[in-house]
């Protein structure tokens, strides 16, 4: 046909309700989906990293990916939840018959923006972000999508514009990823929808109640509402020699990265410090750069805490196959070296031979530039679940700053997840436009260890115990973690569309009981279906 490709992709009656097929029209690739009766067809890649939509979760019209958890609208594309930025172009179906008939036109995109509002010099308001990470940029964005016509202004103190922070331990440090991946939008973006950048600026101090930002370099800044968004601050590591050294890094920013990538050249040995998700990443992708890498840290199981001994085994014997040598319930004393970093001493008089070293023992929440407005033990600033620090001060807190409520007890907590900051920052700019019924998201986080996957639904800071349905020691498992007589988070692998229908059966509140769950094996898939 003229200006398109049509193609009969299914029959009526070949799909039940609530069920999704994948289709080729043309050179197209579509998802079609029975919601209720109607037809609907859209891109069948995530706009994310591509994951086929197909094997992740239908319910009604709600479409949620199984790698990342992104959220769509089947019948309009419209994205919902992040990591997703972009929308999913959405084709015309037509019945003809008994015939299910999808239309793409020519040179159909794979994706396509949110509408967004255009900058208006009738409105004055001056909305400022600090922090160009997931939940600042996921903000700007936001304040547009809901029609703000205003001024938008990030400040970042990183040196470049918003990029993907969730890959720089991974596929980019261990040099199987492009830079193109890292911008999260390219530089042109933020021009064309009057978001104005300023990158590369050190702030000296925020006055809250006076809604003004002091820059170190000078200057005054002021604002109508402002959302703090600056993020975690590494931990450094604390002995009395060497941590300084040159060789030893962390990594939590774009030159974290390169600067550890530079410093590989003639590079034999590495030592991680602390078993992180970030410092175990970092191990992988040392490993997958030929570099012999050492792990120490004071736990006694990598995750043990957060993930249970099982499952954090399993991690530990993934990496030991792949020839790293891990020190276990040890500690730093001292990082030895002439001018550069030459080994890791440990207190019990070990010493790990070393040319470069990363610390990855966590963040701090960086709020130390804040007046007025006091501050958590840790830091952290307490938010209402729109994300409001101060009403009367206009200020809004986001990420890894924020001890918000949870959601659906209510306990205030603090998740340091790029997702979970992504929901806080579009929950945050509804509210600054009086929008929204505040955050109700379910946190969701993922982490790769050489080509071993782990996925973690829900949230919880202990948990009183782990029922399991597979092994963890098989690497294909779900973990459901019960406190309080209540599923509160559930990890796995290689059981991802399950987990998928475990954010959503949480999002309802119909996950099975803990009953249920010792009497035997549960279908999520079945159950959702029923809720």
């Amino acid at each position: 046909m003229a200006g398109g490709h049509e193609a009969i992709v299914a029959r009526i009656g070949d799909l039940r309700e609530g069920e999704m097929r994948e289709a080729k029209v043309g050179d197209t690739d579509v998802l079609l989906a029975n919601v209720d009766g109607d037809y609907f067809a859209v891109a069948a890649a995530c706009t994310h990293m591509g994951a086929r939509l197909v094997d992740g979760i239908l319910r009604r019209r709600r479409l949620i990916c199984p790698w990342h958890h992104a959220c769509f609208d089947v019948a309009t594309g419209d994205v919902h939840e992040p990591p997703a930025l972009d929308a999913l172009p959405s084709y015309p179906v037509t019945l003809r018959g008994e015939d299910v008939v999808v239309t793409v036109p020519d040179d159909a995109p794979d994706r396509r923006q949110m509408p967004m509002a255009e900058r208006s010099d009738a409105d004055v308001r001056i909305f400022a972000i600090l922090g160009g990470g997931a939940a600042g940029h996921a903000a700007a964005e936001a304040l547009r999508q809901h029609g703000f016509g205003g001024r938008i202004v990030l400040i970042s103190a990183d040196p470049h514009l918003p990029y993907d922070r969730t890959i720089m331990s991974k596929d980019y440090l261990n040099g199987e990823g492009d830079r193109a991946w890292v911008p999260l939008r390219p530089d042109e973006f933020y021009a064309q929808h009057g978001i104005e950048t300023m990158v590369d600026r050190e702030v000296e101090r925020v006055e809250v109640q006076d809604r003004a930002i002091h820059f170190a370099s000078g200057g005054i800044f002021r604002y109508d509402a402002l959302l703090v968004a600056t993020g975690g601050t590494p931990r450094r590591l604390d002995v009395q020699q060497g941590a300084d050294l040159p060789g030893v890094f962390t990594l939590r920013s774009y030159d974290d990265a390169d600067a550890i990538i530079a410093s590989m050249g003639g590079a034999a040995a590495a030592v991680v410090v602390g078993a992180s998700f970030i410092g175990m990443e970092g191990a992988s992708a040392l490993t997958k750069r030929g570099l012999k890498v050492s792990v120490v840290a004071p736990e006694a199981v990598p995750f043990g805490r957060i993930l249970g001994d099982r499952v954090g085994r399993m991690l530990q014997t993934v990496h030991e196959e792949q020839d790293v040598t891990f020190y276990l319930g040890k500690k730093v004393a001292r990082i030895e070296g002439d001018g550069r970093v030459e080994a890791v001493v440990l207190e019990s008089g070990e010493r790990i031979p070393a040319d470069l070293v990363i610390v990855g023992l966590g963040v701090s929440p960086a709020t130390a530039v804040l007046r007025g407005i006091e501050l958590q033990e840790d830091g952290s600033l307490k938010v209402d679940r729109w994300m409001r620090a101060s009403v009367a001060d206009a200020l809004y807190a986001a990420g890894d700053i924020a001890t918000f409520p949870l959601w659906p007890t209510w306990e205030h907590t603090r998740v340091e997840h790029w997702r979970t900051a992504q929901q806080h920052g579009r929950t945050a700019a509804q509210a600054m436009l009086k929008e929204g019924n505040g955050y109700m998201g379910v946190p969701i986080f993922w982490s790769l260890h050489f080509e071993q996957s782990i996925r973690y639904v829900g949230h919880t800071d202990a948990f009183d115990e782990i029922i399991y349905s597979g092994e963890p020691e098989s690497r294909t498992f779900l973990a459901y973690y019960i406190k309080g007589g209540y599923v509160v988070a559930v990890s796995g692998s290689n059981r991802d569309r399950e987990l998928a229908a475990v954010e959503e059966l949480m999002r309802l509140q119909w996950m099975p009981s803990v009953a249920e769950l010792r009497a035997g094996e549960i279908d999520l898939i079945a159950l959702l279906a029923q809720a």
